[in-house]
């Protein structure tokens, strides 16, 4: 989780992407919570790579080392300085890179329910997809092993593409091959990739076999965000989970499912939801809110909001539609 998020500005430009909530949790919690559900075992421990420490702060680790400990796990924070890809972001990490691994990348959900194949030395987990020559896709043989990688091909390979989850039995094998990517300088798209660590382990033997997810939800822009809240808000539903806190003050106003509200929120005169999101301590007064995202301790008075998010500290009067507004910022209409 290195990156700076540049899609999601202005939200990223002081919370790191991983970290902006999403149905009321960040999006990395969400993800390792997940990951560790579909696992079923006992996590020893969670690395993260970041970024930057002027922006990844000790604010950032001290939310990742509470995650991790949710976990029963130990933490382990490492930096990655310069954006030279995701095998060197892995390879910043090296000295955690021993016995079975999940790598993930820390901007995309995923719903799935299904039991790792033990015959496999690795698994990718990957998405049927409509347009897979926008992605990259992996190439199966007849025993439904992965035989290929292959990005954005222009002539049909497969329709399953890769989303940026892995497991490895014996991670350190990747380490082995990404070292070598490393020493012979091999790169692609201007960058060392993970994929090429396991072209080398494909190319010793070791089986790959796919994981299918039900749900494969991105986080990468406001538009895709908006829509993976609404899908989060419904799994929630459907699982029967509660999502309104019991302190909501709710004066003349109505909420309709599903919808996340949480601690000390005020509404007043106003109709939020379906598929809203409001943070922590925000006052919604004369407002119609729908399909949107609320951060924290932030005042919405006499808005109309549909598609819309908007950061914490926000204090916005006035009428609107499909926003995107940034922390700390005031608007009178």
């Amino acid at each position: 989780m290195a990156g700076r998020g540049s899609r999601l500005r202005p939200h990223t430009l002081t919370v790191p992407k991983p970290l902006i909530p999403v149905a009321g949790q960040p999006i990395v919690h969400r993800l390792v919570k997940d990951i560790a559900e579909i696992i079923g075992e006992q996590i020893e421990e969670v690395a993260f790579i970041l970024g930057d420490p002027a922006f990844f702060g000790d604010d950032v680790v001290d939310k990742l080392t509470e995650l991790a400990e949710e976990l029963g796990a130990k933490v382990s924070i490492y930096r990655q300085d310069q954006p030279l890809g995701t095998g060197h972001a892995i390879m910043c990490a090296k000295e955690s890179l021993s016995g079975p691994a999940v790598i993930a990348y820390a901007d995309t959900l995923i719903q799935a329910n299904f039991e790792l194949d033990p015959t496999a030395d690795a698994v990718i987990w990957v998405k049927q997809v409509e347009r897979p020559e926008a992605f990259g896709v992996v190439k199966l043989n007849d025993r439904s092993e992965i035989v290929e990688l292959v990005e954005k091909p222009i002539e049909f390979v497969s329709d399953l593409a890769v989303i940026g989850i892995y497991y490895f039995k014996e991670v350190a094998e990747l380490k082995a091959e990404l070292q070598n990517v490393l020493d012979n300088n091999i790169i692609n798209g201007g960058e060392y990739q993970i994929n090429d660590g396991i072209k080398g382990m494909m190319s010793k033997g070791k089986v790959f076999k796919t994981g299918a997810v039900d749900q494969w939800m991105d986080c990468g822009n406001k538009k895709v965000t908006i829509e993976t809240n609404q899908q989060v808000l419904t799994n929630d539903q459907n699982k029967g989970i509660n999502n309104v806190h019991a302190s909501v003050t709710l004066e003349n106003g109505k909420i309709i499912e599903p919808c996340f509200i949480g601690e000390g929120v005020v509404i007043r005169n106003s109709v939020v939801g379906p598929y809203a999101s409001i943070g922590k301590n925000t006052a919604i007064e004369s407002c119609v809110v729908s399909n949107s995202i609320v951060q924290h301790a932030t005042s919405l008075t006499n808005v109309v909001l549909k598609n819309a998010m908007i950061g914490s500290n926000v204090n916005y009067n006035g009428l609107a539609q499909d926003l995107s507004i940034g922390d700390y910022t005031e608007i009178n209409d």
